[in-house]
């Protein structure tokens, strides 16, 4: 199957060119990653937070588009220093099958979708642990669209990977990263 490669870089609002993942390469780099694509929008309402099978989960589309999205990073000298997750199985599940490193559960990058967890408080936390990194770490951070719209006031797409650099007032982006499902 093949995937199509999409690749935004975002410099003072304008774009840059396709092939270039340097921004995933430098130095501090916080690279924010939705879950690669599971079908449906939250979970069920018997949702067990250790029971895969009572949540949504990646499909096959979505399980290759996380290979692919490893594949691809590592191909191009990316490396992270951490990999954190979502402690949610298709947030587990993307990280795992990207390959990029010892996967830790942080449970600050739960889902706060739909009245679950404190999204104030989660975003909060989830800033002091990033806060607490040498500033030179690069980590991969799996998560949920609402997380990551949260600390950084954008959408982000199933898989996509907001590319951002730590700030004196929080996250700022620089780039977006994406091989589509």
């Amino acid at each position: 199957m093949r995937f199509l490669l999409t690749f935004w870089m975002i410099v003072a609002g304008s774009l840059a060119g396709a092939a270039d993942l340097s921004a995933l390469k430098a130095p501090g780099v916080v690279a924010l990653m939705r879950h690669a694509l599971a079908p449906g929008t939250g979970d069920p309402a018997a949702f067990r937070l250790r029971d895969c099978a009572t949540q949504r989960n990646l499909d096959a589309r979505g399980r290759a588009q996380a290979q692919e999205t490893g594949v691809a990073l590592r191909a191009a000298g990316v490396t992270f220093d951490h990999v954190w997750s979502s402690r949610w199985c298709r947030a587990l599940d993307t990280a795992a099958l990207m390959e990029m490193g010892t996967v830790v559960e942080q449970p600050p990058l739960d889902s706060f979708y739909a009245g679950q967890g404190d999204p104030e408080g989660q975003t909060k936390a989830t800033l002091r642990m990033i806060e607490t990194l040498p500033e030179a770490a690069r980590v991969l951070i799996v998560t949920h669209q609402v997380n990551i719209t949260a600390l950084t006031g954008l959408g982000v797409g199933s898989g996509e990977i907001i590319v951002t650099r730590r700030g004196a007032k929080g996250l700022i982006p620089v780039g977006r990263y994406m091989i589509a499902p």
